[in-house]
């Protein structure tokens, strides 16, 4: 059993890379669990704002949550935001959780923008819609200081991003030296 932590900001890739992993590993009889931050956001997490302390109980919850999941999968993936390097770290002091960080290019991320946030966090100050909580452009990203792996999605298509996770996962997973929680 094994727990990944995805990190980085919105539009990285995190989730497709996920689909990604989910859908190639299944093939070879590994099953996947996939905790999208943005789907959790809208029941376990429901209750919780943006603020830091909101931000870390999401965290928390979701590392939870992936934790119960081991007892029936091979591989739990979190595919969330992450921003604090301190909860990272919990994560991985609780439950053996591995980090790897999705990173991409801002210029690149504005440019995908698939959800339109960095149109909006980029509006005047004044603008009505000006989104004011974006993390890494006006809220805080802690880039990872420690991690196990590091995806330049901005570097590489999906499918080689996809495939150097799946090749990270297979792995941590054969690694039977490395106790996990």
């Amino acid at each position: 059993m094994l727990i990944i932590q995805l990190t980085g900001l919105s539009g990285a890739g995190k989730t497709t890379l996920s689909q990604y992993v989910k859908q190639k590993l299944g093939k070879e009889d590994l099953s996947v669990e996939i905790i999208d931050g943005d789907a959790y956001r809208k029941t376990l997490c429901a209750d919780l704002g943006f603020s830091k302390a909101d931000r870390c109980e999401n965290i928390r919850r979701l590392g939870q949550a992936a934790f119960v999941l081991t007892g029936s999968r091979d591989v739990v993936i979190i595919a969330a935001i992450n921003p604090f390097e301190e909860i990272r770290h919990e994560l991985k002091e609780k439950y053996g959780v591995k980090t790897v960080w999705i990173n991409c290019s801002i210029d690149v991320l504005v440019e995908r923008d698939t959800k339109g946030l960095y149109k909006r966090a980029l509006l005047p100050e004044n603008h009505p819609e000006k989104l004011n909580n974006l993390t890494g452009v006006n809220d805080d990203y802690d880039l990872p200081s420690t991690c196990d792996l590091i995806i330049n999605t901005h570097e590489q298509t999906s499918g080689q991003s996809g495939d150097m996770l799946c090749d990270f996962i297979t792995r941590s997973v054969n690694d039977k030296s490395v106790p996990y929680a």
